[in-house]
């Protein structure tokens, strides 16, 4: 079994009380949760996550128990709160969605975006490289969920965006633990990526996405081999 939460005093803000507080614990918590501060199988206390958070235990096991119901925390009688524990299979689902969805993506993006929002993907780019050159893993993974999404929002398509919306904070835990091997080789399969869109070309903008979606998916399966 692993500790339980162990999280340094000071590194996770407390919240204000003003507001949905049951709401803001649970969007702290999954967040500490996708990003692997908190680690599949970690244990986690109500009254450890309650003080970190600066708030009663309530809260804390309200959004436990809406955490579960959507899957990403594992309620075991007698034992009680662990960070959920993908199994590959999970993963394999989730990851070939995303690469459908994606690609689809980056075929619209291309017939639809402007001058200005290929210049965004740029910026983007330029960041997310520096962060790897810097060897800045976190910033790394939060440059590569902006980008990917502004290349949705250029699709221009709403029902897609919506369902993107719904797996990304999954991708982003997936992508997480494979972030630093897929490194720089990911920011140039996004310099491809942006070129194609720029050039308009539909066809080969869809190729890239796909391909760049199954290599995080193929490493994130071989990570342990």
């Amino acid at each position: 079994m692993l500790p339980t939460t162990g999280l340094p005093y000071g590194t996770v803000p407390r919240l204000e009380r003003p507001g949905p507080l049951r709401d803001r614990v649970y969007g702290a918590l999954l967040e500490l949760i996708t990003t692997r501060a908190l680690q599949p199988g970690q244990h986690l206390v109500e009254s450890e996550l309650a003080g970190h958070l600066g708030v009663s235990r309530q809260p804390v096991r309200e959004a436990l128990q809406r955490l579960n119901t959507e899957g990403w925390v594992d309620l075991r009688p007698a034992q009680g709160a662990f960070v959920h524990e993908p199994t590959d299979e999970e993963a394999d689902q989730l990851l070939t969605v995303r690469t459908l969805l994606e690609a689809e993506a980056a075929r619209l993006a291309a017939a639809n975006a402007g001058s200005a929002g290929i210049a965004v993907l740029e910026d983007l780019c330029a960041q997310g490289e520096s962060a790897v050159a810097a060897d800045d893993v976190d910033a790394a993974v939060a440059l590569n969920a902006r980008l990917h999404a502004k290349v949705m929002e250029l699709a221009g398509n709403a029902v897609l965006a919506e369902l993107a919306g719904q797996v990304d904070r999954r991708v982003r835990w997936y992508y997480t633990p494979v972030a630093r091997q897929r490194g720089r080789q990911s920011w140039i399969e996004h310099r491809e990526l942006i070129a194609a869109i720029a050039d308009r070309d539909e066809q080969r903008a869809t190729a890239i996405m796909r391909e760049h979606t199954e290599h995080t998916r193929k490493m994130y399966h071989d990570r342990e081999k």
